[in-house]
């Protein structure tokens, strides 16, 4: 991206990014098109590529997206703004997060919540204790009252019709599977298990 304006926008971009995370290790973000193009109100996309981030209390360990075009419209800029977006666009991207850092945050107080629907859905119990990845397998571990070993669960999950679904572990098609509640805008298309991580793959809509 050797256009001065782009590198500009993007630079400003990168500050603003860092600002709405609560960290962030790494950034490389580009904008592609030309001063040209954003003059009439165009960019012909835009890549972003960040490692050992925490978003809204998320940890994500690598994240790797790219949009398709997007249609700006300078009028609409304001003070402190860089760029004014007009329609919705579409990104795709990976990301990929820890076992470890992925439990911790399902018992943290932000995402508990969903900690315990998990538990609660795929094993019968509350509250969910931990969460270990084991090769492609999925363990949760819940606690019972009076006992001070924790109830274990071991699952699969794959991505299907845009959510990922869990299924019991060594079961394949054709077994009860659970869909993990999901935005409309947003589509899982890839969901796998390994080497401790967690990687979804997916598309989705962005609305200004």
């Amino acid at each position: 991206m050797s256009d001065p304006l782009l590198q500009l926008i993007s630079a400003a971009l990168r500050l603003w990014i860092r600002s709405r995370c609560e960290q962030i290790d790494s950034l490389e973000l580009n904008l592609h098109g030309s001063s040209f193009g954003l003059m009439r109100g165009r960019l012909a996309g835009a890549s972003l590529q960040a490692r050992n981030v925490r978003f809204d209390g998320l940890p994500l360990q690598v994240a790797e997206l790219s949009s398709g075009p997007i249609q700006v419209d300078l009028k609409l800029l304001q003070p402190g703004r860089m760029l004014a977006v007009h329609d919705p666009f579409q990104i795709t991207g990976t990301v990929t997060m820890s076992g470890q850092e992925l439990s911790d945050a399902l018992v943290s107080p932000r995402w508990r919540g969903l900690g315990d629907w998990m538990a609660e859905q795929l094993m019968g119990l509350t509250p969910l204790r931990r969460l270990e990845i084991d090769n492609d397998v999925l363990e949760l571990q819940a606690s019972v009252v009076g006992d001070r070993d924790p109830v274990r669960g071991r699952f699969q999950l794959r991505a299907d019709q845009g959510t990922v679904v869990f299924f019991t572990a060594g079961e394949g098609d054709g077994v009860e599977t659970t869909p993990l509640p999901m935005d409309p805008a947003i589509r899982i298309t890839d969901a796998r298990l390994g080497s401790g991580l967690l990687s979804l793959k997916g598309h989705a809509t962005v609305t200004p």
